[in-house]
């Protein structure tokens, strides 16, 4: 039931001066944190994080999910990243499709073999090492911590266990059985309940001994299009070999004194960008009242409504960046909104053409790694392929079969993606490297844009540090296309009088959500670079070295530094 989880305790934000991490599993914290002590970086710890986060969430990410990383340099102030997302077999054409009786309105459900894309997180784990590593620990040496947990076993944590046992139920609902590797005789592990994935182990070992070949081609490949074949879906071995990560340039805007960065398109980083812009054109006072969620919910919905006409795979799609992201047309579009009345209808303002996990590092040399990966909606397609411990993501879920629109599908084409870690830097001169202010990310599918503008607002507008910044009760504005209606949906600590008041300006409103149901307010975790976020501190000249940093109270995680 939703009313056993509680959140009823509090939390200081970690402080440290060396280096710091923070994610959704205390066991994949303590991991990265030691692979610091080793001498690895903030990549290097970033990945040790990712590959125990597969042992311990299967229902949110895995080797068989897609990844994004993006890298601040410390030394150079230089920021890059990885696109590890996968793209969809190339025989998967519309026409395909349409051949076997799928529509706009009838498309293949979910979980359904047709929407598993090339895994892309297993090569973007090799290539941020590779790229972005300190190069003192090989790659086998960075993934032995997640090995030994899936060999060893752990306990599974109180959120993860509700969540596990959620998504192996709506696989079944959809007549689906999740392979063994990831139950107990049959079963969703309990709270407490210790869990081994022996094959999960020897996966992660044979990636950490041969790289990319070993999950890409050979025994891993192998199964991955047997199962899918199975089921109906037509990846072949070589869509799987000749799959490789994208380096990528950020995109990023300016919002009063500050710069955040996102990843580009495929990405849905623009959306975060878009919406910070039409904010700028609004005083924000008073933390969640009335009128500052007015703005926010409809700021949300007219970014939203752009990004998801505008966004697909800018090698299949042209998408005009420069226009959307320029000040005045977020102005333009600032205008639509009234304070008395919600939004009759939102259009594109342009006439031209879930379950996932966060979690971030910042290390000694000042070097930052902001990373997330996913499986899409929980386990993905619940396939497991044989003797390999993992999930099969359904990404290409996320495709349409509209023929004109950016975001259809066709063969070896990526989808919308909706996993997007962020960096905070400040707004440096063209002489000057942008100076680290913070690492961060707020998962959970069309939340993340609009986690990342509410911790970010949290703490520039309303002073709150990094764990406050991420306890503060958040508001999720949510489009139901099957109902073709927009609704605000306000997390328990919002006052009842806020929600009456949206309600009075025409907003569809839920309130409050409570217990588990919170998690469609995604789960983040921050570290930043000093205390910036405090007005009562002047930081001119004297940037302070100290880490702080904060873990989402709506997951099981926490932040480590030393």
């Amino acid at each position: 039931m939703d009313s056993d989880l509680s959140f009823n305790s509090r939390r200081s934000p970690v402080v440290c001066l060396h280096g710091c991490v923070a994610s959704s599993q205390p066991l994949a914290t303590s991991i990265g944190l030691d692979i610091l002590k080793r001498g690895g970086n903030a990549a290097d710890a970033a990945i040790a994080i990712a590959a125990a986060l597969v042992v311990t969430e299967p229902c949110s990410t895995g080797p068989g999910g897609d990844a994004f990383c993006l890298f601040y340099n410390g030394n150079t102030g230089e920021i890059r990243g990885i696109n590890g997302s996968g793209r969809s077999p190339r025989a998967q054409t519309l026409d395909f499709l349409e051949g076997r009786g799928y529509t706009v309105e009838a498309p293949p459900s979910p979980a359904d073999a047709l929407n598993v894309t090339v895994p892309g997180a297993p090569a973007c784990w090799c290539d941020t090492v590779q790229l972005f590593g300190s190069h003192k620990l090989s790659l086998q040496e960075v993934l032995s911590g997640a090995v030994e947990l899936a060999e060893v076993g752990y306990p599974v944590a109180e959120v993860t266990a509700h969540h596990w046992a959620k998504w192996v139920a709506a696989l079944r609902d959809d007549g689906k059985e999740l392979g063994g590797d990831l139950l107990i005789d049959g079963q969703a592990p309990k709270c407490g309940q210790v869990f081994r994935n022996p094959n999960l182990a020897q996966t992660l070992k044979e990636l950490g001994e041969r790289g990319k070949p070993a999950f890409y081609q050979g025994r891993v490949a192998q199964a991955i299009v047997e199962i899918i074949h199975q089921n109906g879906g037509v990846m072949t071995l070589d869509d799987l070999s000749s799959h490789d990560s994208e380096v990528i340039t950020p995109i990023s805007t300016e919002y009063k004194g500050v710069r955040l960065w996102e990843p580009p398109p495929n990405s849905q980083g623009l959306t975060a960008l878009l919406l910070l812009n039409i904010l700028e054109n609004f005083p924000l006072k008073g933390h969640n009242s009335s009128d500052y969620i007015h703005v926010l919910a409809e700021a949300v919905r007219l970014a939203l409504t752009d990004a998801l006409r505008y966004l697909g795979d800018p090698d299949h799609v042209s998408i005009p960046l420069e226009t959307l992201l320029d000040k005045s047309y977020s102005h333009q579009r600032a205008q639509r909104i009234r304070m008395d009345r919600a939004m009759e209808e939102v259009e594109p303002g342009l006439t031209a053409g879930s379950d996932t996990v966060y979690f971030c590092v910042i290390d000694s040399q000042g070097n930052a790694c902001s990373f997330v990966n996913s499986t899409y909606m929980g386990f993905g397609s619940g396939l497991v392929p044989k003797d390999c411990g993992f999930s099969l993501q359904n990404r290409g879920a996320s495709f349409c079969l509209h023929r004109n629109h950016v975001n259809c599908v066709a063969g070896g084409k990526r989808p919308f993606h909706t996993i997007i870690p962020a960096l905070l830097t400040d707004c440096a001169t063209t002489s000057q490297k942008p100076r680290l202010l913070a690492a961060l990310g707020v998962m959970g599918a069309l939340m993340q844009p609009q986690g990342h503008v509410q911790v970010l607002l949290n703490m520039l507008e309303f002073g709150m540090n990094p764990q406050q910044a991420l306890d503060a009760p958040r508001v999720y504005v949510h489009y139901d296309h099957k109902t073709d209606q927009w609704s605000v949906n306000l997390e328990e600590g919002v006052g009842q009088e806020v929600a009456e008041e949206l309600r009075r300006r025409g907003h569809k409103v839920s309130w409050p959500i409570t217990g588990h149901m919170r998690s469609q307010f995604g789960r983040g975790q921050i570290i930043t670079v000093g205390d910036w976020w405090n007005p009562s501190v002047n930081q001119a000249g004297h940037p302070s070295r100290v880490l702080w940093a904060g873990s989402d109270p709506r997951a099981d995680g926490c932040a480590q530094g030393y």
